[in-house]
């Protein structure tokens, strides 16, 4: 075993060094020592007069460029000093005033001087267009010639200049003063001596001095104290003493846990620690031989013995892995040869192998948690499971959901429950696979690893699939063909989540790979853990969202009355995630007219669904009171408030268990008359219409907005506009023209240019208008009602005004006759005659002002009486002896449907006859 051999080994290594032993000085021997550092000829004394030169040359410099500094610095003080006073002193207020007194000086000089004297300047001095002083520090100077120049700034120009003063170069600035129509009238110099402000030189060169005188006394102090600790570390050690060193640097270098391997310029061995020889197996005693003769491995040899350097190589050495480190001695003028380093890396290397399989698991891990569950689709998320794990950990995965599974609902026990393929994934996409395709439903024969699995809730491992005689019996000629295709293994688990299985994932590996070990099952646990919890989310909200979109859709109309005043159409678009509250309407009137009604409730989910109901039946309410718009509106507003209040957060009892309050509700209601053409419109915080007319041309009709519902305080007003034959109103909500990627200004742009086509019909403006503002993933429902107008001719509808006399009757009952033979109605003429007859008696019996009858045929025989009074007749059952009272209840028998509507005039009773 090689070691060190003291002295000898020393002198071996650095030829032309021996370790001297310290000797105790003489004094005078150690004075004269001590002074020899002064002298030039020793490396001390050079490196002094080095230091002292250095030091006296910055010190120079530093004095010349802190007085060059200094006067420069001064100069611009002076300058911007001399500037600021004199454009000061010239915007001052009141110059101007007293440049055009009797007696300037007289109002100036104090001015100047006190301008002078606060700010520090040598003068300040007021000077006329032609160069005469008015003011200066000596009055005798007043009334003189300025010294300087004034051509510049009597063009409006302030000027510096230096010049020489009585004690010293000085520096004035001279700087126009305008008046107020910006014309020279005078000029202001203001000046100081250089010297005044550069009296910082002064301060700061004896402190500089100082410096460096402070400087060579440090560096004489340091120069003898580095020269006495050299002498002392390179001469002062005895040879007992160097032998010690080397021993104790033997010791630990035969102690260390790492190979250490000094190879000479001629490629034999100087020195091995027991560490390098027990890692390469060396012969005993092998110092002196040559590397080659040493029985190494070729590759440890030539790195050994080439030379060059090495970091951190790993070769083989019989059964160990070792990182080479080969260092040159001989860069630095040391002996010829290298240094070379050894470590047993064999365990870090099974250790590093084991935390990189590890640190690949835990990304795999992250990704999932990452890239699986990014949507709520029970199909996707089966599919992000297939993806994430494929290559990574399979080489296949196959997902199978129990079949309530994918339309949300909750299996009661998937072991007697047809199974869905919902993914496969493969390391080859696009070469198809040998499993059952996407959609298959089947069921697990009992003997399967995925029935064994569902029924206990482990995983099982199928190591080899051509021995798994129980997998096989699940479809033999199926399964021949996996095994066919090269699938080896098998490791298939059950999907679980809150206490319910919902199906079972299975990872697939080709023969060309290792199949899956006992330490990969909880990987595979971990992914399927992760993976259930994000398809029962999707189950859930498939569940929920199925509910609320078959709530939404029974809650909407399913198709439209008949009616002759408008030609309708509509589309009625969900929201890809979530229900949203938007509905619409179309509600026959008496009269043959047609109301239009579309709102939005905020928010989604089931609540916003049914509020939606609440309010459409509340609208059908309302509308047989046969309403004007913004009294309907009204009726809502305070009905949402009645439902905030009784469900709200606080609920109908405050004890907080009420349900979640409706933040709000847009509503637009419009009634079109086809006898009149015009239609009457509100609307409460609801986008305003759009009228299409028969030329193309589209207005966004202006309504009075009004609150939205719910907020209440502020009324509803109403807006009638008359509407030409063969016009379209188009209705919608916001979900149709507001987007996350478009304002809401952008929207209606796009909705005017996708409506200003003439010729179309209702259901071509809906399909082009959707084409054209349709987002790609819709965040909110969108209603849009198409509508076209028509018109009721006038040989469809007669009127008369009656007397309010009951002799009249006749004379109308007459023209009501001849009308009907005239119309064709001769069978049903009797019972219009009666029920005309008794309602024109009652208004002239009970009502006051005129009265008009009016007959209007459509799908019905409208009859209408109307007068100024605001009293509604009542329907009641007469007794046997009444006189009266039956009037109205024969209109209710004979009539199919009756009534009263309310106008800004009185009211309109009417009543509706089928026509034979």
């Amino acid at each position: 075993m090689a070691r060190f051999m003291g002295r000898s080994w020393a002198a071996r290594m650095i030829p032309g060094r021996r370790p001297r032993s310290r000797r105790r000085e003489r004094p005078e021997v150690a004075g004269r020592r001590f002074r020899s550092w002064l002298s030039v000829r020793s490396v001390a004394g050079q490196v002094f007069v080095l230091q002292l030169v250095i030091v006296l040359l910055l010190g120079a410099a530093a004095t010349i460029a802190l007085v060059l500094q200094v006067r420069h610095d001064a100069t611009d003080e002076a300058r911007g000093r001399s500037i600021a006073v004199a454009e000061a002193f010239a915007n001052s207020p009141g110059i101007v005033q007293a440049l055009h007194t009797r007696n300037p000086t007289k109002v100036l000089q104090p001015k100047a001087e006190a301008a002078r004297k606060k700010s520090g300047l040598d003068f300040v001095v007021v000077v006329t267009p032609k160069g005469i002083r008015l003011t200066h520090p000596k009055p005798n100077r007043i009334g003189k010639h300025f010294i300087g120049t004034i051509g510049p700034p009597l063009r409006g120009h302030t000027i510096t200049e230096s010049r020489p003063g009585t004690l010293g170069p000085a520096m004035q600035a001279v700087a126009p003063i305008f008046d107020s129509h910006h014309k020279v009238v005078g000029l202001v110099g203001a000046g100081i001596t250089i010297q005044k402000v550069s009296g910082l030189a002064n301060r700061q060169l004896p402190l500089l001095v100082g410096a460096v005188s402070a400087s060579l006394v440090l560096a004489t102090g340091g120069t003898a104290l580095v020269s006495r600790r050299l002498r002392r570390q390179t001469r002062g050690l005895d040879p007992i003493e160097m032998t010690r060193m080397y021993e104790h640097h033997d010791a630990v270098l035969h102690s260390v846990r790492e190979g250490v391997l000094i190879v000479g310029g001629d490629g034999r061995l100087v020195l091995a620690n027991d560490e390098a020889s027990r890692l390469l197996d060396l012969p005993p005693r092998p110092e002196g031989r040559l590397v080659d003769d040493l029985g190494l491995d070729p590759h440890v040899a030539d790195v050994l013995a080439s030379g060059r350097d090495v970091t951190d190589e790993v070769l083989v050495a019989g059964d160990r892995l070792l990182a080479i480190n080969n260092r040159l001695t001989d860069r630095d003028g040391g002996p010829p040869g290298s240094v070379a380093t050894l470590r047993d890396s064999t365990e870090l290397r099974a250790l590093s192998g084991r935390a990189d399989v590890a640190q690949k698991r835990l990304k795999l891990l992250y990704d999932a948690s990452v890239e699986i569950g990014t949507t709520l689709d029970v199909a996707r998320t089966a599919e992000e499971l297939a993806q994430v794990a494929v290559d990574r950990f399979a080489d296949f995965v196959t997902v199978d959901l129990a079949e309530p599974v994918a339309r949300g609902d909750e299996p009661l026990a998937v072991g007697g429950v047809e199974m869905r393929r919902e993914a496969v994934h493969g390391i080859r996409p696009g070469q198809g696979h040998p499993f059952y395709p996407v959609g298959r439903v089947f069921s697990f024969v009992p003997t399967s690893p995925q029935a064994f699995g569902l029924s206990e809730g482990e995983p099982v491992v199928e190591d080899d699939l051509t021995e798994a005689t129980g997998w096989q019996a699940q479809d033999p000629e199926q399964t021949a063909k996996v095994i066919e295709y090269g699938i080896r293994s098998l490791v298939t688990v059950p999907l679980r989540a809150r206490g319910v299985l919902l199906g079972v994932v299975n990872f697939w590996r080709m023969k060309q790979r290792e199949p899956f070990e006992e330490e990969e099952v909880s990987l595979a646990e971990e992914l399927a853990a992760h993976a259930a919890v994000c398809i029962d989310n999707a189950r859930r909200y498939t569940r929920e969202h199925t509910m609320a979109v078959t709530l939404q859709h029974s809650l909407l109309p399913r198709a439209l009355p008949e009616q002759n005043a408008l030609d309708v159409a509509f589309r009625y678009l969900p929201a890809e995630s979530g229900v949203g509250g938007d509905w619409f309407d179309v509600i026959p009137l008496p009269g043959a007219r047609v109301a239009l009604v579309v709102g939005d409730v905020v928010g989604h989910g089931l609540h916003a669904a049914a509020t939606m109901g609440r309010l459409r039946t509340a609208v059908h309410n309302f509308s047989t009171l046969d309403l004007p718009p913004d009294e309907i509106l009204s009726h809502l507003d305070d009905l949402i408030a009645r439902i905030d209040q009784d469900e709200g957060p606080g609920g109908p009892d405050g004890d907080g268990a009420g349900s979640e309050g409706i933040t709000g509700a847009t509503c637009l209601y419009a009634i079109y008359d086809p006898v009149t053409r015009r239609c009457t419109m509100a609307r409460a915080g609801h986008p305003p219409p759009a009228l299409v007319r028969p030329d193309g041309s589209v207005e966004f009709l202006d309504l009075p907005a009004g609150p939205p519902l719910g907020l209440g305080g502020l009324p509803f007003e109403t807006a009638e506009v008359e509407l030409a034959e063969d016009s379209h109103l188009v209705l919608y909500t916001d979900g149709l023209i507001e987007d996350r990627r478009r304002e809401i200004d952008t929207g209606l742009e796009m909705l005017r240019d996708a409506l200003s086509h003439p010729g179309r019909t209702p259901d071509e403006i809906c399909t082009e208008v959707l084409d054209a503002l349709l987002p790609s993933n819709p965040s909110d429902d969108i209603a849009l009602i198409a509508a076209r107008t028509r018109v009721v001719g006038g040989d469809r509808v007669a009127s008369w005004d009656v007397p309010s006399d009951p002799a009249a009757v006749a004379g109308v009952r007459a023209e009501v006759m001849r009308k009907l033979a005239e119309w064709g109605l001769d069978e049903g003429a009797f019972t219009a005659e009666l029920v005309l007859s008794e309602l024109i008696t009652n208004a002239i019996r009970y009502a006051t002002g005129p009265i008009r009858v009016q007959l209007l045929r459509d799908k019905v025989l409208i009859c209408e009486v109307s007068d100024t009074s605001s009293t509604s007749p009542h329907l009641r059952y007469a007794a046997t002896t009444d006189e009266g009272g039956r009037g109205l209840f024969l209109v209710a028998q004979f009539a199919e449907r009756w009534g009263t509507r309310y106008t800004s005039n009185g009211k309109v009773i009417w009543a509706e006859l089928a026509i034979p």
